[in-house]
This record gives C-alpha cells, sequence and structure tokens, in this order.
C-alpha cells in the first residue's frame, strides 16, 4: 500500500467488484425467489464458470501479447452489460431461465477476459519482491467486496426494487476511467512479448502442465486448486439463499448475513497473513489450509444455529484466503516470464473454471439429496483430496524451500 500507482489501483478495483458483488446478491436473491429451484441455482454455478474453464489459458496468451489495461476495460463493459440487462428483466417481470442462463455466461465471460490480465497489472506495478502481499491485498480487496457486496445491493433493493441493480452499472465507471491513466501495461518485465497465441483447446492446456521445465510445485498448486473448486467452489453461495431460508430467513437480512461472514473471514485472514511475521508461501501450507478450510464447509450444513454457521463460515473464509493466496503466489513466482499470462490462465481454470463442477456437486445433486448433504459430502471429498497431496508432498519432497 506505499506504492501510490497499486493504491490507487487498488481503490478503483475495490469499487469494480463491490459492483460484481452487488450484481451476485440481487440476482442469486431474485432468482431464488422467483423459481425456488436449487438445480438452477447449482446451473447458476455451472454456466457462470464455464467461460474459465473453456478459454482461461486463451486469455492468458492475450494478457501476455496484449495491453492488459485494455483487457480489463473489456470486462468492465461486459459486467455493466449484465447488470443493466438483469435490471430490465426484473423491472418488465419478463425474467426466464434461458436469459439468467446467458447473463450468468456474459458476466462470466467479462470475469474470464480480466483474470490474467489483472494478475500481471499487479506484477507489473509492485513487482517480484512484493508481489505476496499485493496478492493478499488482492484477496482482501476481493472478499471486502464480497463482504460490502451485500449491504450495498441489500440498500439498492430496498430503495429501488430488484431494479436497484440497474444504478450498480455506474460502478464498473470508475476503474474503466482510471485505467486511462495508468502507465503500467503488465508487461514490464519482459524485453518482448510472444508473437503467438494460444490455441483454443485442451491440448494446449496439457503441453502446459506437462511442460519440460515447469515447476513441481506449479503443478501441484494447479491440482489443489481444482480439486477445491470442483467440489465445492462458489457453489455453496448459490445456494446461500437456502441455508438461510432453513436458518428461519424469509425477508433475506441472514442471508447477507451468511455472504458477509464468510467475506469478513477472508478479509481478517488476509490481513493476519499480512502482519504476522515470518509467514511465506509453501506447497504444505497451502493443502493444510485447504484441508482445515474443507473441514469447516463440511461443519457448516450441520451447523445447530445460525449464530454457529456465521462463526464457522467466518473461519472458513480466512483459510480460504489463506490458500488461495499461498497457491497463486506460488504460480506466479515460479511460472517462466514469457509465459507467465499462459501459466496464470492454466491456474485460473483450474481454481476457477473448475467451480463449475461444483454448481453440480452442490446444486443438481442437492436437488435429489438436499443442498446441506452435498455439500458436507463434497466438502469431505476436498479434506480427503488435500490429505493425499499432503502425504505425497511429503514422500517426495522432505524439506520443502519457502519463496522469499
Amino acid at each position: 500500500m506505499r506504492h501510490r500507482d497499486y493504491r490507487r489501483y487498488f481503490l478503483f478495483a475495490l469499487i469494480g467488484q463491490i459492483a460484481e458483488n452487488v450484481e451476485h446478491v440481487i440476482s442469486y436473491w431474485v432468482i431464488f425467489q422467483t423459481f425456488h429451484s436449487p438445480t438452477l441455482a447449482g446451473f447458476a454455478v455451472i454456466s457462470h464458470w464455464v467461460p474459465y474453464l473453456l478459454f482461461s489459458v486463451y486469455m492468458g496468451a492475450l494478457a501476455d501479447r496484449y495491453d492488459c489495461r485494455r483487457l480489463i476495460q473489456i470486462s468492465q463493459g461486459l459486467f455493466a452489460l449484465a447488470s443493466l440487462s438483469w435490471g430490465l428483466l426484473f423491472l418488465t417481470g419478463s425474467l426466464r431461465v434461458w436469459h439468467a442462463a446467458v447473463l450468468l455466461l456474459i458476466h462470466g465471460a467479462g470475469g474470464v477476459i480480466a483474470g490474467p490480465a489483472i494478475q500481471l497489472i499487479v506484477h507489473d506495478i509492485v513487482g517480484p519482491a512484493h508481489l505476496p502481499s499485493a496478492i493478499r491485498l488482492n484477496a482482501t480487496s476481493r472478499f471486502l467486496a464480497t463482504l460490502l457486496g451485500p449491504a450495498v445491493g441489500g440498500g439498492l433493493m430496498f430503495l429501488l426494487g430488484p431494479g436497484g441493480i440497474v444504478a450498480n452499472v455506474l460502478l464498473y465507471v470508475p476503474l474503466s476511467i482510471f485505467l486511462l491513466t495508468l502507465r503500467y501495461t503488465g508487461h514490464r518485465d519482459r524485453a518482448e512479448r510472444p508473437t503467438g497465441l494460444a490455441r483454443l483447446g485442451l491440448g494446449e492446456m496439457w503441453q502446459l502442465i506437462s511442460r519440460r521445465g515447469l515447476d513441481r510445485r506449479i503443478v501441484l498448486m494447479i491440482l489443489l486448486g481444482g480439486t477445491a473448486s470442483f467440489f465445492v467452489g462458489s457453489g455453496f453461495q448459490a445456494q446461500m439463499p437456502e441455508y438461510a431460508h432453513h436458518h428461519g430467513d424469509d425477508e433475506g437480512h441472514r442471508y447477507s448475513g451468511l455472504l458477509a461472514a464468510n467475506a469478513a473471514g477472508a478479509v481478517t485472514g488476509a490481513l493476519l497473513l499480512e502482519f504476522l511475521p515470518g509467514v511465506r508461501p509453501t506447497v504444505r501450507a497451502a493443502i493444510v489450509c485447504a484441508a482445515v478450510w474443507g473441514t469447516l464447509m463440511a461443519l457448516f450444513p450441520a451447523a445447530p444455529g445460525y449464530v454457529t454457521a456465521v462463526s464457522i463460515l467466518v473461519l472458513a473464509g480466512a483459510f480460504n484466503v489463506a490458500y488461495t493466496s499461498m497457491a497463486q503466489t506460488l504460480v506466479q513466482l515460479l511460472a517462466p516470464p514469457g509465459l507467465r499470462g499462459r501459466v496464470v490462465g492454466l491456474f485460473n481454470t483450474s481454481i476457477m473454471g473448475l467451480r463449475a463442477g461444483s454448481g453440480f456437486t452442490i446444486g443438481v445433486v442437492g436437488a435429489f439429496i438436499g443442498v446441506e448433504l452435498s455439500l458436507t459430502l463434497s466438502a469431505i471429498m476436498v479434506v480427503l483430496i488435500a490429505l493425499a497431496l499432503l502425504v505425497a508432498e511429503a514422500r517426495t519432497r522432505p524439506a520443502e524451500e519457502p519463496i522469499a
């Protein structure tokens, strides 16, 4: 935060992230109230994250090749289009299932375009020495937006009804204007940009992950992120209105509280990682934090009361930001400079694209066995696979040097 350009970027990016979360809060609530369908909520997660699954590596190649500022501005335009469209559908009462699917895909497209570009811009601004701190602060920003999003979204719904999402479009404007003045493009540490682009398809992903000389710690972090995302990911967030309903909420207040609890825990965890001495990202630390997070998510559906559920989500948020920020730091620092965008894109495919699976494991499966049991079973799978990765790491590398 001592870096002037990063401080300004942090502030404007936070405003844009709040806008994203306002859209999620209002759209998920209206979808739940309109259709009362766990399957649709699960499909909302699937359709939102499919673009990350299919196009993250290609968008990483674009970030390697082109001005990352322009890619972020394009993504902000798509986010604004989605919010405006939601608002018009809500105001006219014409929302249908296929509308929701299309708009979630548009929002997902905006996210996948910006993902690698944001990470390369931050790397460009702060440099490798301060990158772990910047990644933690970015995570803090993301979860702080999740914390503030329910408050802003709830306020807009109270004042303007569901159509208040139209006003949300204005929150996407400041970051786009700020990027016009930012001098960083995401490519300062490279003498020249790669001339080719990635191919669209699984072949490019396999070539990257099997590339000779690619640090094995990157592969482990990709596996860890993919496991957590596929089985739990963000699938439980789309079902949060249902969890809140089970705690006696019919007005949306406890729904907002549960979302805020997870975000508050993440912000607290990120700040603790920032200020606690001697905390450095390692593979083992990331795996352990992911296992603890999975354990807490398995316990959440069985919480006997609302206060207990909130407490569990606070702790889960802290461990979630710990393992994700460590994994991203390792991937970004260990990636070859000329391929950083592609490797970051591959990591995004795993930790974000595979969240589409959580729409199935929690939402679609939950329609048959209940969303509480589906979340518990999915989280248990995360714990078991994390423990297996921990054993494999212990056997192959007795002592691991942390990233400086």
